[in-house]
């Protein structure tokens, strides 16, 4: 071959490993049991019949990423739960609008194709996927030599969704004497991570030979998509937050109506260990509320009277319990009390 001569593969962009890598994204998300609703990845768009099901139905549409979670990935080279967080990050967004997840698309921006890694992020997505009860239809893979460093990647998500104009959450169905429950987190799902990051590198912990560390670190994301749409089935919820950057203040604060006030009380919510240990690292109880969930992955506002059919509905891991209530009130949200650390 004439080395004068410029291809693509040259200046660090391999289209036949991009190929290979859609052909075995179409193969394995084509293995599903179960009648197809979507046509094949790979062509230039997909297309969806409107489930009939919905009286006046209204698309809902998010998007996120998972953040510098993705460097713990890393790190320990373990890339299959991260495609969990990236559908969990968005399908979580959905449901708080009371819309059922219908499809999901990725996009990835990479280096230089590695298809080991890339495999792992998407059956990881694909898991998701299946835990939400929605399709993987589509997606971009970038190979980008000269903008990520050799190793580097980038992943973000796309979600839409289906909902009843009736049956759209808004802040009109909340009211004063409801209660806020908090369902627990899993973990610290995709969100502090460049704080625990720095701070691992100030201690120089190396979070390999640390056993706790490198389990937490890279735990997935729960999906709440089943329970929380029974509850909205059975109309037992009046709003829903999913806390993600900004806690538990900022996450609620968007929710509540004017003139209502969301008054929480901190000594009722019950830290995970992985907080107990951030906590214990010189971090304020102010950063930790404003960067972490604290062990609060969602909350709901219900009426009083539904408390019990709610908690019959979720796992002993994931039963809400309660952590305020709904008054009058200029201040959207206030804290009484302190976390309760180990």
């Amino acid at each position: 071959m004439n080395k004068n001569i410029f291809t693509y593969k040259k200046s660090g962009v391999d289209i036949k490993a991009s190929d290979k890598f859609i052909k075995f994204i179409a193969n394995i998300s084509s293995n599903k049991k179960g009648k197809k609703k979507f046509n094949k990845i790979g062509g230039f768009g997909s297309i969806s019949d409107i489930p009939k099901n919905f009286k006046n139905p209204k698309i809902v549409a998010c998007t996120d990423g998972v953040g510098t979670k993705i460097e713990i990935a890393n790190q320990l080279s373990k890339y299959d739960t991260i495609g969990i967080d990236l559908v969990a990050m968005s399908v979580n967004d959905l449901i708080v609008q009371g819309a059922k997840p219908l499809f999901f698309l990725d996009y990835i921006s990479i280096n230089k194709i590695n298809l080991s890694k890339l495999k792992s992020i998407i059956k990881g997505i694909l898991k998701g996927c299946k835990m939400s009860d929605c399709e993987l239809v589509g997606g971009e893979t970038a190979e980008m030599p000269g903008t990520y460093e050799k190793g580097k990647f980038d992943i973000a998500g796309f979600a839409v969704g289906i909902v009843s104009k009736n049956n759209i959450l808004n802040k009109n169905k909340i009211k004063k004497g409801d209660l806020v429950l908090a369902i627990p987190s899993s973990g610290l799902h995709s969100n502090g991570y460049s704080l625990i990051r720095y701070l691992l590198d100030k201690k120089k912990i190396n979070i390999k030979k640390n056993y706790f560390l490198k389990k937490e670190l890279i735990r997935p994301t729960k999906i709440y998509v089943k329970e929380i749409l029974k509850l909205i089935d059975k109309n037992l919820i009046n709003g829903c937050a999913n806390i993600t950057g900004g806690g538990i203040y900022d996450n609620l604060q968007r929710i509540i109506p004017k003139n209502f006030c969301c008054e929480i009380d901190l000594s009722k919510i019950r830290p995970l260990r992985i907080f107990d240990w951030l906590k214990k690292n010189n971090i304020s109880d102010k950063e930790m509320l404003k960067t972490f969930n604290c062990g609060v992955g969602f909350c709901i506002i219900i009426n009083p009277s539904n408390f019990k059919k709610i908690t019959k509905i979720f796992s002993k891991e994931y039963r809400p319990y309660i952590i305020g209530k709904i008054s009058k009130g200029r201040k959207k949200v206030v804290f009484n009390e302190q976390i309760n650390w180990s």
